[in-house]
């Protein structure tokens, strides 16, 4: 290979390939080859570019106006700014270290690791990014567990279905907007063991789950099945694997991953339980143990922060009782706090703020109209938050959630907090900023009670 010398401030021109510090020079005009490691202050490259190693840049900037592929170790102090239709990429096994630079630019699109669940680094470190195609969400590692970001404009969609007007049971799902508020439509059903009364009910931003309850047929035994939906779709809901017992009277909450259930009352014994059971709401199949509550019962109300789950008010245990768990950690709850009815609440939550409304004294004296607040993040003290719609107590109804609106679908109710009850069909607004009296949102197509429901917009639950 020929050698050239240059003097400070002559020109360097050459009509072929220039390689520094390498055997041989590469083909083609105007073909750079550098073998080590270089600094500059500035590059400006015409061409498509290939680096397995730079370092030192002290650009302000540093444009990708051309295709460019790093495969080694680089690092700069500069912005890296990609131009519209040009391309920069970090090939795999390849490390970008940026050193005080401010942001990343890009002119077209970022495309980060995608894979579905099961392809999630088994060591993830925190902060990690990448796109879960199981899910279709982006989703980030929080050093704890995986969470879904939110989406500003989701479509806030309710699922609501099961329930009984006695001696009737239900199976059929109907849906509405939390958002915009009106009346609910047809959505499917459950399936044929899936419906009845008085189960767990969990979701992600996707799939809404549905475990145990009372039926199929009035005098039946609870039963084992799950059942999921796509909430996004409309249609039937589709076997998703079975709880370790027949229950019945329980009630689920959920991390944006994550579902936690109990069984409540269970056929042929032990009766009423404590027994918690967990589900993973992207991958089908059997549940498992997640430990067990303090209370043993059933008829209460469960809400969730994207941490805690919340179970309160049980029967036979009628002293308002509220249990905590973890959801990333399996193992028994604790108790959080306790609330001013004994059971039989409907509850809803966003990310932050946890309401129980209505429920019942018994055994006496009535029913209960208020509605009662928790800071989920707190010591778990209750505060008085309102009342339910025209100051009728509300009893076994079912709350779904966006991040600024809880609604609370049918259940029974009664004049003045006094019986007699009745079943309707009515959805009542609850504003998690404001508080004070619900309000009537819309009506479900039946009267019903004990009902089971989910939403897509998880009461915030996506991620941060």
């Amino acid at each position: 290979m020929a050698t050239y010398r240059i003097g400070i401030g002559t020109e360097f021109k050459l009509g072929g390939g220039v390689g520094i510090g390498t055997d041989t020079a590469p083909s083609g005009l105007g073909d750079l080859k550098v073998k080590g490691t270089y600094k500059v202050t500035d590059l400006d490259v015409t061409g498509v570019s290939t680096f397995t190693r730079y370092a030192g840049f002290a650009a302000d900037n540093i444009p990708i106006n051309v295709d460019r592929t790093l495969t080694g170790e680089h690092q700069t102090t500069g912005d890296i700014v990609v131009g519209l239709n040009s391309t920069f990429i970090v090939s795999t096994g390849a490390t970008v270290t940026v050193g005080t630079v401010e942001s990343v630019s890009i002119g077209t699109h970022f495309s980060p690791p995608t894979g579905g669940v099961e392809d999630r680094p088994e060591v993830p470190v925190e902060g990690t990014v990448r796109f879960n195609k199981d899910l279709n969400a982006l989703e980030f590692y929080n050093g704890v567990d995986w969470r879904q970001f939110t989406v500003n404009g989701a479509s806030t969609r309710a699922v609501v279905g099961g329930g009984y007007d006695n001696p009737v049971l239900y199976s059929d799902l109907e849906y509405f907007s939390i958002s915009s508020g009106g009346h609910a439509v047809s959505f499917g059903d459950m399936s044929s063991d899936g419906g009845g009364r008085n189960g767990g009910s969990m979701s992600s931003s996707t799939r809404g789950v549905f475990a145990t309850g009372y039926g199929p047929s009035p005098g039946s035994e609870g039963h084992n099945v799950i059942d999921y939906i796509t909430i996004a779709s409309t249609g039937d809901a589709i076997n998703f694997g079975d709880a370790s017992g027949k229950g019945y009277t329980g009630n689920g909450c959920s991390s944006s991953t994550r579902g936690v259930f109990n069984l409540g009352y269970i056929h042929p014994g032990p009766n009423y339980n404590n027994t918690l059971d967990y589900i993973e709401i992207a991958t089908i199949g059997n549940a498992l143990d997640f430990g067990d509550l303090t209370a043993i019962g059933g008829w209460n109300a469960c809400a969730a922060s994207p941490t805690r789950g919340i179970f309160g008010g049980f029967y036979p245990r009628n002293n308002g009782v509220i249990d905590v768990i973890r959801f990333a950690s399996k193992g028994n709850a604790v108790e959080f706090g306790t609330l001013f009815a004994n059971y039989g609440q409907g509850a809803c939550s966003n990310s932050v703020r946890a309401i129980f409304a209505g429920g019942t004294h018994y055994p006496g004296p009535g029913y209960h109209i208020g509605i009662q607040s928790i800071i989920m993040a707190s010591d778990g003290t209750v505060h008085d938050f309102g009342e339910t719609y025209d100051s009728n107590y509300t009893y076994s109804s079912q709350g779904v959630a966006s991040q600024t609106r809880g609604c609370l679908v049918a259940g029974w109710t009664g004049t003045g907090g006094v019986g007699p009850s009745v079943e309707v069909n009515t959805i009542q607004e609850i504003d998690f900023n404001s508080g004070g009296r619900a309000t009537h949102f819309g009506d479900i197509s039946k009267a019903k009670a004990a009902l089971k429901g989910v939403s897509d917009c998880h009461g915030g639950l996506g991620g941060y």
